[in-house]
Parts: structure tokens; sequence; C-alpha cells
């Protein structure tokens, strides 16, 4: 009788991937694709690359599974390899066209929760369709143009909702250093909210 897969651990399912065990990896993939492309989409603002990124993360994956310590979260790990090669691919194209990330400014005061009420908005707030369209957009293009560090740790926060362990170990960095990084990134954020805010209001 075949296994449930769907009852298997992380740890489980690349212990029958790493044997040759195809199914087991397609539903490591299900597991964690909408997620990772969710992750992607919203620190590429590309979708050819995004695509891109999201294939090789998981061949990545496939080719390094050998070396992943069961003991260990698979999440972190996975999002880690997806990081850097999405950074990777970001600097690939920087070397041929010049990307916008903005210039940092002292932020005007905006709570996480103010922050947070914003980045969910589309999904918490009843807006007719053609609204919550335009707050998400007017969400990616913020996001888009901030510097990397700080734009992939506000993803990680509120649209991954990882924690502070989870985002210093993905990143490699002191956990004082994500919340320091993440203030400032939120803070960056309700600054540009409030401007596009005041510029809707003024049309």
């Amino acid at each position: 009788m075949a296994p449930d897969f769907t009852k298997l651990s992380d740890a489980e399912l690349l212990s029958r991937s790493a044997v040759g065990d195809e199914a087991a990896f397609r539903e490591l993939v299900n597991r964690y694709k909408n997620g990772l492309y969710a992750f992607l989409r919203n620190f590429l603002n590309r979708h050819d690359l995004v695509e891109d990124v999201f294939q090789e993360t998981f061949l990545q994956l496939y080719t390094s599974q050998a070396s992943f310590d069961p003991s260990r979260p698979l999440r972190p790990w996975l999002f880690t390899i997806a990081a850097n090669k999405a950074k990777d691919a970001l600097r690939k194209m920087q070397r041929t066209a010049a990307v916008p990330i903005g210039s940092m400014t002292s932020p005007e005061e905006m709570s996480f929760n103010d922050v947070l009420n914003v980045l969910t908005a589309e999904e918490e707030r009843p807006y007719e369709e053609l609204q919550r369209d335009e707050t998400a957009e007017s969400v990616r293009r913020i996001i888009a143009d901030m510097p990397e560090n700080l734009r992939e740790i506000l993803i990680m926060a509120y649209f991954n909702k990882f924690s502070y362990k989870q985002m210093a170990q993905v990143l490699s960095i002191p956990i004082g250093t994500v919340k320091s990084r993440l203030h400032t990134a939120v803070g960056r954020f309700g600054k540009e909210w409030k401007t596009t805010v005041r510029s809707k209001n003024t049309q």
C-alpha cells in the first residue's frame, strides 16, 4: 500500500526522495511551492526572474537534499536557498540595467500594527475588487523600490511569517540586527505608504 505522503514529515519526505522516491519530492514541492512563489514574487517583482529562481531553488533542494540535517526544520533552509538565488539574480540584472532602490530617509512614525494592516489589506479589509488591486499594487511598488536588505526582511516577516530566529538563520545575521533592520524597514514602508495615500487623496 502506497504511503500517504501528506502525513509524512519534511525529513521523512527528504529521506525517501534521497533514495529515488520522486513522489516524495513532488509532495515537498507541493507543500512549499505557494509560499515560496509568493516570497519570490514580492522579493523580485519581475515575473521572468521569479520563474527562473523558483525552478533553480527546487533544483538546488533536489541536488543538495543529501546534505540536509533532519534535526533542523526544512522551511528556513529552503528559503535560504531561495533568498541567495534571488540576490544572485538581482545582481546579474543590475549589471545590465539600473534598478531603482530609492534613498534612505528618516521615517515618519507608523506602528508595526499599522504596517501589518496595510500589508494584509487585500485579505482583511472589505474593499471592492478594484480597491484591493490598487492597494496590492501600491504595496508591491513600495516594497520593490526598497533597498534589498530591507525588502527581504519585510517580506519574510509579514508575508512569510518568519520568526526573528528563523530570519536570523536565513540571512546569517544576529537576531539584534534582524530586529533593527525590520524596524528600519517598517519605518521606511510607513513613510512611503503615507506619501502614497496623501498623493491619492490630492488627485
